[in-house]
C-alpha cells in the first residue's frame, strides 16, 4: 500500500493500463497504523475506486494529511465483510506497506459505506483479488517508485464499463455512477503488480533491485496468495520459508459469493 501517491489535481491518479471498475462517493475510512504515521489518525471521508489492480481511497478534505491511499490486492490480509445488527455494513482488514509507499509497516483499516453497497463492493473486491493473485508471475519484477509529475488526463476506456463479458462479476447495477472525466489522471508507468485481466502483459519496468530489508519485504509481498476456500483472507508465506499450497482451476463465479454471504 502506498500513501499520497494516487491523487492529482483534486482527482485520482492511476497507472497506465489500469481500469476503474467501481466508483463510490461516500466512504468513511479509519486506520490503526504505526503511531509515527500521523496521516492515519482520525476519520477520513472521501471516494473509493475499485480498479483492475487495487483499491484507491481519495480524501474529500484537501487539507487532510492523507490525500490518497492505495491498497494493492496482493498486500491485503484478513479482509472481512462485516454486517452488524446495529449500524451500517463495512469492510475491514489489514494492509501491508508497499515498497516506496511513503510509510513502513502495516495497518488495520475499516471502510464504511454511508449510502449502502458495502457487501456488493466487498464481494467484487475479493473476486478481483482472487483473479489478480492467479495472474501473479513466478518471478515478479521489483517494485518501483509511485508515479510523480509525469501524468495526463486518462482516456475514456480507463473509467467506462468494459463492453465484454469478462467483467460480468462487477455489480454495475449497484454502482452505476462513473467518476467525473475531468478527475481521472493516468501516469506513464504500468502497475507494479498483477491485475484481474490475464491478457494484460505484466510490466517489467527498469528499476534497481532492492536489497537488505527492502528485498525481504518485496519477496514476502510477492509471495502472498489467495485461498478461494477462505475468501476473506490473503496470506503471507509461512515462517519456515516454505511456499504456500498452490491453487489451480477457474475462479469461483460471482454467484458463489452471493450464496456464501446469505
Amino acid at each position: 500500500m502506498s500513501l499520497n501517491s494516487s491523487h492529482a489535481q483534486g482527482g485520482v491518479l492511476i497507472y497506465s493500463g489500469e481500469r476503474i471498475l467501481i466508483y463510490y462517493d461516500g466512504i468513511e475510512m479509519t486506520f490503526e497504523g504505526p503511531p509515527s504515521i500521523v496521516h492515519m489518525k482520525g476519520k477520513k471521508k472521501g471516494r473509493i475506486y475499485l480498479t483492475t489492480h487495487r483499491v484507491i481511497f481519495n480524501s474529500q478534505d484537501h487539507k487532510d494529511q492523507m490525500q490518497s491511499f492505495s491498497f494493492p490486492f496482493l498486500l491485503m490480509r484478513e479482509v472481512e465483510l462485516e454486517q452488524p445488527i446495529f449500524g451500517a455494513n463495512y469492510i475491514k482488514g489489514r494492509i501491508l506497506a508497499e515498497q516506496f509507499g511513503n510509510w513502513e509497516g502495516e495497518a488495520k483499516f475499516k471502510m464504511h459505506f454511508t449510502h449502502g453497497g458495502a457487501i456488493e463492493f466487498g464481494k467484487a473486491m475479493l473476486h478481483a483479488a482472487s483473479l489478480a493473485s492467479r495472474n501473479r508471475p513466478p518471478n515478479p519484477p521489483p517494485y518501483y517508485a509511485p508515479p510523480g509529475a509525469d501524468y495526463y488526463a486518462a482516456p475514456p476506456p480507463a473509467y467506462e464499463p468494459p463492453r465484454n463479458s469478462y467483467y460480468s462479476w462487477v455489480p454495475y447495477d449497484t454502482f452505476p455512477t462513473a467518476p467525473p472525466a475531468q478527475s481521472i489522471y493516468m501516469s506513464q508507468a504500468p502497475p507494479p503488480y498483477p491485475g484481474v485481466d490475464p491478457s494484460m502483459m505484466y510490466p517489467t519496468p527498469t528499476a534497481p533491485m532492492a536489497n537488505g530489508h527492502d528485498a525481504k519485504a518485496q519477496e514476502a509481498a510477492a509471495s502472498a496468495y489467495y485461498d478461494p476456500s477462505n475468501q476473506h483472507n490473503f496470506y503471507a508465506p509461512a515462517a519456515n520459508g516454505m511456499a504456500p499450497p498452490a491453487y489451480h482451476g477457474p475462479p469461483p463465479a460471482y454467484s458463489e459469493y452471493e450464496k456464501k454471504s446469505n
